[in-house]
């Protein structure tokens, strides 16, 4: 009986360890040297993320870190600022060069998940780069195996030889990033942008929208983050794959912490989360501006209370005269009259304004119409025609305010709201096309009341130094 016994237990401990012989230590959440600190050896090159950009840069483009003669090895290191925890990475980490205050930032991609497990949110990695590709995929800077001009994952089976995790996990503080100090060596960040909300037709009304669980969300959610004030617009995208994707987006308005990257046709920033938690949306007081939105009348009357044409401006002179007041909030740029030919052919003499080649780091510029008395014109309509030469993320909108007081050192706190019903030209359409902006109804509005085109965008980047162009601006009643 005693010798039954022991043969049982012989044979489940048998058993035991040919199970887990059997099963990968990466189903298991943390491996046996996770408080082991990483030394390279003597004669390794340990490297920066900013010399691997360096090196990018004079290598102009994708390449491939070849091994070192006498079996030498380099290593890049960094702080993982990703979590795939909630869904919203996949098979990637994202690095930055120092846990606070960082200067830059770069993409690993590893045919693994999850990565959470092993690469936590702050912990310290070496990157072995030997045999290693470092290549730009959607105007992001991403390290991979080379598969032809290209980069693929980092195989499962080399993920313990390429990536090496060091002892340390380090407390990670966001930069604190304005939209207008965005730009390419910000990306892979962890950032926070500070006093902003979403976007009152996303959040409002009696159904607010979720994450990215819209029937039209295929591969991502996009929703529109503002700043306050101003209400500068910046892109939040969010994986239609994550856990929180059905969750309705925060009503109020606070900071935000995420990883600045781009969208994946490379055309503007986007805002990526690890999670929720990293809303902090606490002020219920909303910054939305005003709005004068009657709608699109069907006629405009005969009455002339403000025209222009702009066929007696000076080509490439600054709008003058005719009651305009052309100011230049930021940077060198401001409305200029034009007239060309060709495929993006002005109408006669037009007006145009953009930052391309000033060389500006940011360009705000205004072209606002003299008073029109609303209470006195009850059926007031407005019309213009607009173009672009590729506005590139650029923007011009159409305001109006009720209590500017004509000095141009007042523009910038004047109480300005939108005009929402006019058409403005979109990035999207045809930069060869003159679009019509609708015959916008005044009706609703009151009180003496001043319009006024803004323009805003930067030199810095290619993606925000567009031009737009506008003609036969008409106020009648």
């Amino acid at each position: 009986m005693r010798t039954f016994k022991k043969f049982q237990l012989f044979i489940l401990f048998i058993g035991l360890t040919t199970f887990n012989a059997c099963v990968e230590k990466d189903d298991f959440n943390t491996p046996i040297s996770t408080d082991v600190a990483f030394t390279p050896g003597a004669n390794d090159i340990v490297m920066d993320i900013n010399a691997v950009i360096g090196e990018f840069t004079q290598q102009g483009g994708i390449f491939t870190f070849e091994p070192l003669p006498n079996g030498n090895s380099r290593y890049m290191t960094g702080y993982v600022i990703s979590s795939d925890e909630g869904g919203n990475f996949f098979e990637e980490i994202v690095l930055q060069n120092a846990p606070s205050n960082p200067t830059a930032g770069i993409v690993v991609q590893i045919d693994v998940n999850p990565l959470y497990t092993l690469y936590e949110f702050g912990r310290k990695v070496y990157i072995k780069l030997d045999g290693l590709t470092v290549a730009e995929d959607n105007g992001v800077l991403q390290i991979g195996v080379r598969s032809g001009n290209e980069i693929d994952k980092i195989p499962a089976p080399l993920r313990n030889e390429h990536i090496i995790r060091d002892s340390e996990v380090a407390t990670i503080t966001p930069l604190e990033l304005s939209v207008s100090d965005f730009s390419n060596d910000k990306e892979n960040l962890f950032i926070r942008l500070t006093d902003v909300q979403f976007n009152r037709d996303e959040v409002l009304g009696t159904r607010p929208l979720t994450f990215a669980g819209e029937p039209t969300d295929q591969f991502d959610g996009e929703r529109t983050l503002e700043t306050c004030p101003g209400n500068t617009a910046i892109v939040l995208s969010t994986s239609t794959f994550s856990d929180f994707k059905s969750l309705p987006l925060p009503a109020n308005r606070g900071s935000i912490d995420g990883i600045l990257t781009r969208d994946f046709f490379d055309s503007f920033y986007t805002l990526v989360i690890n999670s929720p938690e990293d809303i902090n949306f606490t002020n219920d007081e909303r910054c939305d501006p005003t709005i004068l939105n009657c709608g699109i009348a069907t006629t405009e009357g005969s009455n002339v209370l403000f025209d222009d044409d702009f066929e007696t401006q000076v080509p490439f002179q600054l709008v003058s005269g005719n009651g305009w007041t052309n100011y230049i909030q930021e940077g060198t740029e401001g409305f200029e009259a034009y007239t060309a030919g060709g495929t993006n052919a002005s109408l006669g003499v037009s007006v145009r304004v953009g930052a391309f080649g000033s060389g500006d780091a940011s360009t705000i510029s205004w072209l606002i119409t003299p008073a029109i008395d609303l209470d006195a014109n009850p059926g007031a309509t407005l019309s213009f025609q607009s173009s672009n030469s590729f506005s590139d993320s650029s923007e011009l909108e159409l305001l109006f305010s009720n209590d500017w007081d004509g000095n141009p050192a007042n523009i910038a706190t004047a109480t300005w709201g939108l005009v929402p019903a006019a058409y403005i030209v979109q990035d999207s359409d045809f930069f060869g096309t003159w679009f019509d902006s609708g015959i916008v109804d005044l009706s609703c509005g009151s009180g003496t009341v001043h319009f006024a085109f803004r323009y805003t965008g930067n030199d810095a980047d290619n993606n925000f130094n567009g031009t737009y162009e506008i003609d036969n601006i008409k106020i009648r009643n």
